[in-house]
Formats: structure tokens, sequence, C-alpha cells
């Protein structure tokens, strides 16, 4: 077995010991700031300075004493991010409670399943919209006793009624009781899991396994005080929630996002140095940006697509950009990546990465033009941080997840998977013991089910999923995901699945990026009316085939893609073709485009 090392990493001495002490030590160590988090209301932010949040997570509180909500009592939270997302979670935290966060984009089962295994007490939710699209399910589950809507409506109650009654019920000698009576161990969150396949499992986790991610991540980022933060992604996944946490404990500012389509607009006017994200939206973004370069010409042109292809050269690990690469750098930066850097506000110096693989290219292009690009790895069950690239370490490397945090011993098993121990590791799935002890072992690792092996400088590398690793007839292994990875770096292709399980061959299901492929065939005078026939086009087929084979050609022959199908229909959360994580649902996607893998394999 190889075994993570310890690089000497002291944690921050100064976290609290339960998560809701974030608030208080914020108001006393950067009370003077104007803004803790801002949100959107009709297109004006409102910001909450530290004291203001305080307040009305207070109010809420007492609230909730107030309709008799019991220490361990389960409640409901769907929303999308804003700053009352953050009250509401405090609040039920200082009561004893125990905040069940729900995606609001999750199927109608899964809400049922949820709901009716956590056994939930109240739920919060944004709007009246989102409350009719659960109605039924709340009306029949019978735990069910109260329901808050975040935004007012006529004929349900709101938030602010429960604020109010909080303001006539100050218990405060109550809530400092129930307060005192909430330990470091004790469990402050459950999260159901989006999966990949099968019922969503409720992920316990307690205050000290979310803040011992706060205590050792804080110290591998230059994030402090004077940072503008945009958060985006949903809270209701752990990885965004214990950012936002960091950002409580290091004094940045959140602003919040509330139209994902807005988020390029929403940079411009916050300006931020630094957000979280996952590979689609920087995909996505870099993507735009390409297309912009392709309408250009003549020199202009030239001069874009000299500097693109200097940036994909670039050593991130800076070993190897020499005296004249580095000059080249900075007319290219002069002449183009300033321009760049101002689709992200100007001032942007950090993305953090998480939840799929980043393309390596990707990350040497984006730390080139002076955007540092870092990717970090872990699941929900070690809340969520088990390794990072780190910038004060100057342990940044394309193609790794970076460093294994201080606190955590990670492993690699003989069958190459990665576990892992620690204060990070949940306590278990709720109401599952049986689950919970076919994922942690009798020495108390964590099994993440991922493979993945040390590189020459200690950094983590993932190289596949073992159950999504398959074997072909020929008996060779295949590794989908690090296929899928590198063939996405097309800007042809949106998502794409790859296949062959028992089959002589691999192959592939592709969702092209269609803004790209609209503009291809516009400018190839291919004609079309709808995206069906579009990808039905012979110049569009040949055009796809010639893309795969460029990437084969970077592929074990065993590894590369044989055959492929285009996919009209996009893969959405909603549909279910995607976890809440955006990661394709295997089994669900297999399973609905049976007949086109059946085509793909006929003789």
């Amino acid at each position: 077995m190889n075994k993570s090392q310890k690089l000497g990493i002291q944690g921050r001495p100064d976290v609290p010991p339960r998560l809701f002490d974030l608030v208080p030590r914020y108001i006393e160590k950067y009370g003077y700031k104007d803004c803790l988090f801002a949100g959107k209301v009709d297109r004006k932010w409102i910001k909450y300075n530290g004291e203001k949040f305080y307040e009305k997570t207070n109010l809420i509180s007492y609230g909730l004493l107030k309709i008799g909500v019991k220490r361990g009592d389960r409640i409901a939270l769907i929303a999308s991010n804003c700053p009352e997302w953050n009250m509401i979670d405090f609040a039920i935290q200082q009561v004893g409670a125990i905040c069940i966060p729900i995606y609001p984009t999750i199927s109608h089962a899964d809400y049922e399943h949820i709901f009716k295994h956590s056994e939930a007490s109240i739920v919060f939710i944004s709007n009246k919209h989102l409350y009719n699209k659960v109605s039924d399910i709340i009306t029949a589950t019978p735990t069910i006793k109260e329901t808050y809507l975040i935004k007012a409506s006529e004929d349900l109650k709101s938030l602010q009624e429960l604020i109010d009654l909080g303001k006539e019920n100050k218990d405060t000698e109550t809530l400092d009781a129930r307060k005192a009576e909430v330990k470091n161990e004790d469990v402050a969150t459950i999260l159901y899991t989006s999966g990949t396949m099968g019922t969503p499992k409720g992920v316990m986790l307690t205050h000290r396994n979310i803040l011992s991610i706060v205590e050792y991540l804080c110290p591998l980022y230059p994030i402090d005080e004077t940072h503008d933060a945009l958060s985006y992604l949903p809270l209701s996944h752990i990885y965004e929630r214990a950012v936002q946490y960091c950002h409580i404990y290091l004094g940045c500012t959140t602003y919040y996002v509330d139209n994902i389509g807005a988020i390029i607009e929403t940079m411009a006017e916050v300006k931020p140095q630094h957000f979280t994200s996952v590979p689609r939206l920087i995909e996505k973004v870099y993507h735009t940006i390409v297309r912009k370069g392709q309408k250009l010409s003549g020199f202009k042109k030239t001069i874009f697509f000299w500097a693109l292809r200097l940036a994909e050269r670039y050593d991130e690990t800076k070993r190897h950009n020499g005296w004249f690469y580095r000059q080249k750098l900075k007319i290219a930066d002069k002449l183009v990546y300033k321009e760049w850097r101002k689709v992200f506000g100007g001032n942007l110096k950090l993305i953090i990465s998480g939840g799929a693989a980043i393309q390596p290219r990707l990350v040497k292009i984006f730390t080139a033009i002076g955007i540092q690009l870092s990717e970090g790895y872990g699941l929900t069950e070690t809340s969520p941080v088990i390794a990072s690239n780190s910038l004060t370490l100057g342990k940044l490397k394309a193609g790794t997840v970076g460093v294994v945090m201080d606190n955590q011993d990670v492993v690699i098993a003989e069958n190459g998977e990665i576990l892992v121990k620690g204060p990070n590791v949940m306590l278990g799935y709720y109401k599952d013991e049986e689950k919970t002890k076919e994922v942690i072992d009798e020495n108390g690792y964590f099994h993440t089910g991922d493979k993945g092996c040390f590189d020459e400088d200690g950094l983590l590398k993932i190289t596949g999923r073992i159950k999504e690793i398959f074997k072909t007839s020929m008996g060779k292994y295949v590794s989908p995901v690090l296929i899928e990875n590198k063939i996405k770096e097309s800007p042809f292709i949106g998502e794409m699945l790859v296949i062959g399980e028992g089959q002589k061959f691999a192959a592939a299901l592709i969702y092209p990026n269609f803004e790209h492929l609209r503009s291809w065939c516009n400018i190839k005078k291919i004609p079309y009316t709808t995206d069906e026939e579009m990808i039905k086009s012979k110049d569009v087929i040949m055009r796809f085939r010639k893309e795969i084979d460029k990437y084969n050609n970077t592929l074990g022959d065993y590894e590369q893609v044989k055959k492929f199908e285009l996919i009209a229909d996009e893969w959405t959360i909603e549909s279910g073709m995607m976890t809440a994580s955006l990661k394709p649902r295997r089994s669900k996607i297999m399973q609905s485009y049976a007949d086109l893998v059946n085509k793909i394999y006929e003789e």
C-alpha cells in the first residue's frame, strides 16, 4: 500500500468547536466590514454585515423554539443560494436540530424518499413555485408539521412570519441553553447523496467533520478578508457549503448568483477575487472565449491563437518556463490575456474546481493567463475535501488533485482504491448501519470507490472509478472517466458517456456542444432546421469522427472510441440523466438509450 505524506501543515488553532460559532467569531474579528453575505432581490443587492446577519439568525432560532422544535429534529431546507439559506442553516444548528439541505432540482421520487426517510418535521422552501412542485409530497408526509416560504406568498406561512414570531418571543435563556447542549461531535447536517445509481443515502456529518476541513483547508489558499467571492454552486452540496464556512472564518464577502445564466454579468459587476466551480462551467466559459477568437480575422485572429497555443504549453509547476517563454508570455498578456481576464471582472486570481476531473489543459491555460485554476478532491462522506492543489505551498500540478490534508491518512489499497481515515469521515449513513459498514472498514478507513495513485511529487492522482471501470470482451480494463475527460477537450463535445462493458471495443454516446456546432455548421453552410436534423448530417458525423480520431491517437488501442452516436436531448438534472453535482447517471443514460447502444454493437 502507498500512503500519503505528511507535509507538516499546521491547522488553524482558533477554529471554533461548532459551526454556528463561526458567526460570532466573524463579528469579533471582522465586525468592521459592511458585508458578510449579499444576494439580489428584484435586481438590487441586499447586503448583510455580521451583526445584521447574526441578529436575523437568532430571531429564526427564537421562532423555532416557540413552535416547539426539539433537539435532534430534522428540518428540510430547499432553496437556491441566498443569505437566508445560511441564516436558516445556523438557526437550525443553534437549537440543536439537524439541517437537511435538498437540491431544488431533484426528481419527485427523490423528494418523496428524503422527506419520508429523514422524517422531516419542518420544511423551508424558496418560493411558491417550488412549493407547488412538492406540495403533494409535503401533504402526504405525516411528520411535516410546518412549511415556510423564504419569499412570501399570501396563502402560505413565510420566513418573515417566523422571524416576527421570534421578535415577540426572545427567549435568550433557552436559546443559550440549547447552544450549550450542542457538542463538537453532534450531527450538524444530513446530506442525501445524489449518486450515479441507486436510492439517495443520508450522510451524517458532525460539526467536527466539517470544521476539520475549515481548519486544514484554509491554510492551503491565499484567501483573506480583502477577498470578494462569487457563489453559484448549490449550498445543498457540502462542497460549496464547506467553502462558505471557510469564507466566514477567513472574513471574505460572498455574493450569491441568483441566476446561473447571469454569472458572467455578475462577475463584471462584483469583480470577485475567487470563486468555486465545477469543470462544466469552466469548460463553457473557455469555449465562449475561443469562439470569440474564431470570429476575429487577420492579424488579431493570428495573435489570439498564438497566445492560446502559448498558454497550452505553460508549466504550472514553474519548473520549465524558461526566460524566453516568460518574455513571450508577457507580450501575450498585454495583447490578449488581459482581455480574457475582463470576462471574469478583471480581479479574478483563483478558481477552485471540484466535483469532477478538470482537463489538465485548462489548468495550464488559466494559470498561464494569471488565474490560478486549482483542483481538489473529495466526497460528501468526507465533508468533503480529501486533497487539494495548494497555492501557498506551491503544490499546483495539472492532472492531480494535489496534497492530502495533514489531518487525514490516505492509503492506496492493493486494487488501487483510495482509502481515507480522519476527523472528516462521516459518522455514517442515516438509518443504514449495513451500508455504513460496507464503506467504513474495521480500521476506520472510508472506501471512496475511486482509484488513484501518488505521483513522484507525492500528489494524489485519480485514475478511475472502481464501479465504473469496465472490462471488454477482449479482457482489457477501461476507465471511461479518463477517456471522457480527454475527449471533452474538444469544443464540439458537451457531454459524453464511454461504454463497452463486455463488448469488443469502447464506444460513446455524445451530446454535442450545440452552440459551437451551430456556429461551425453556419460557417460550412450546412443546412439544418433542428438539432435532431443537424446531428444526422453526414458532414457533421464526419467532423465528429475526425475529432474522436484526433484524441484516439493519444489513447491505447483498447481505450479508443471505435463507434459513437450523437444525441440531441440534453442530459439534465431534471431529466434524471445528471446528478445534482452534474455527473452523468450512467445506469439511467444506458437504460434510456438502450436502442442506440444496441445499434452501436450490432454486427
